[in-house]
């Protein structure tokens, strides 16, 4: 999704309907909001997903307000040094007529632009939202959202959206189409900085052993899966950044052959482990493939999609039992899901690469270069608000529920909810 490229001026019409294309995009990755708040709903206890939906409701209202306010103008600052530059606060030059023209980049203009990368950034926090719940105080986390989104975020996508450094390593500097790393990675190693500080819930590992603690929904997770599956399809697509017949349906094949491949062997890597096929597991292989594919989409071949999907797939599966083992809680599979694919497909690139343009270890450059400073970043943000604000319910309050304690509210009120749901 590099927007440093040379403009070059098109008709009317096709500067139309690129725009209209962009629009769609965004609004298709918009409504993933919907996807992950009803996946985190439906997989964690019923006593804490009123709180989940009000995570999911507030992060996108501070993601997009921080991404206008401060946000755009640090990952897109125009010629910068490549490491850190800004190109003001704003969304940008909204008084001049050319940045709604064809003259803007060729393609959309200036506000569909933002709007359309407004989206990703309200995502990546997102992502950490699932892995910290049912135990983080509700305005420490979004402290945290506030901080992460305004400033790491864009800072480290400037490096290779923005024209930085990591753009131009290597033959074709480092590729990553729609952020298998620079979205689902950044997410989620501050998941994965959240869940380490945070510590695991209550009665989840006891005595050395581990202790499932069972989604409350599955249903409302299926239905929150096909949405993100559904609005994946702008999410990959929309970042060819134009209408290109040929990019944007290959990329939508390639991302739909992942998705089912994910499906697929998540499916049967569960059914062998466990003797029965888990649900859940299905859900996030197919969450698991489109993460994967979001770095490569545009540049393997329809065979090579389904391959790395099918590895997603297995790996997610694996990835789940490994940080129970490690007694890193995380009750919707967020690590699984979007940090160790976010890593797999952003090297599968350099693997699988048609073009002959990436190469393995440009991508691990690229890994290793978000991996550090995202971690840390994230670290340091949740360290310092449990230092001053805290950063966890009391004992009392998460066995009550983060409803009832955070919001005084229930899910479903009126019904009897046990104190082990």
């Amino acid at each position: 999704m590099n927007e440093v490229t040379q403009v070059v001026p098109v008709s009317d019409a096709i500067f139309m309907t690129e725009n209209i294309w962009i629009m769609i995009s965004a609004m298709l990755v918009f409504i993933m909001g919907l996807g992950f708040a009803c996946v985190e709903a439906g997989l964690v206890r019923a006593k804490c997903a009123a709180n989940v939906a009000f995570k999911n409701i507030a992060v996108p209202a501070i993601g997009i307000t921080m991404y206008a306010l401060i946000g755009f103008g640090l990952m897109y600052p125009g010629t910068f040094n490549g490491i850190l530059g800004f190109a003001g606060f704003g969304i940008g030059d909204w008084a001049n007529p050319a940045n709604f023209t064809s003259a803007y980049n060729g393609h959309f203009t200036l506000f569909a632009d933002w709007l359309f990368q407004a989206m990703f950034a309200a995502t990546a926090a997102t992502i950490v939202s699932g892995a910290v719940a049912e135990r983080v105080k509700l305005n420490s986390f979004l402290v945290f959202t506030l901080v992460y989104v305004a400033l790491v975020y864009p800072i480290v996508g400037s490096w290779t959206w923005g024209g930085g450094w990591l753009s131009t390593i290597g033959k074709a500097g480092f590729h990553d189409l729609a952020g298998s790393t620079l979205v689902h990675s950044v997410g989620g190693w501050a998941a994965l900085a959240g869940v380490m500080i945070l510590g695991p819930r209550i009665g989840k590992y006891v005595n050395g052993k581990v202790h499932a603690i069972p989604a409350h929904n599955i249903p409302l997770a299926t239905v929150g899966v096909f949405m993100l599956w559904f609005g994946w399809w702008g999410f990959n697509a929309g970042s060819a950044l134009s209408g290109d017949p040929k990019a944007t349906s290959w990329i939508l094949v390639t991302t739909n052959l992942a998705a089912v491949a994910g499906i697929i062997t998540a499916t049967l890597t569960s059914w062998i482990v466990s003797k029965k096929p888990d649900a859940t597991m299905a859900l996030n292989g197919c969450l698991a493939g489109l993460v994967a594919i979001t770095a490569g989409a545009d540049v393997v071949t329809p065979l090579s999609s389904w391959i790395i999907g099918a590895i997603a797939g297995v790996l997610v599966v694996g990835a789940v039992f490994m940080f129970d083992r490690l007694h890193l809680d995380d009750p919707v599979g967020a690590l699984s899901v979007h940090l160790v694919n976010g890593v797999w497909g952003t090297i599968a690139v350099g693997i699988f690469d048609m073009t002959g343009d990436y190469s393995v270890l440009t991508q691990l450059i690229g890994v290793a270069a978000y991996a550090l400073p995202c971690f840390g970043a994230a670290s340091l943000i949740f360290f310092v608000i449990k230092k001053t604000m805290g950063l966890r319910v009391t004992e009392r309050q998460e066995l009550r529920g983060l409803d009832q304690s955070e919001h005084g509210q229930e899910s479903y009120s009126g019904f009897q909810i046990f104190s082990n749901m």
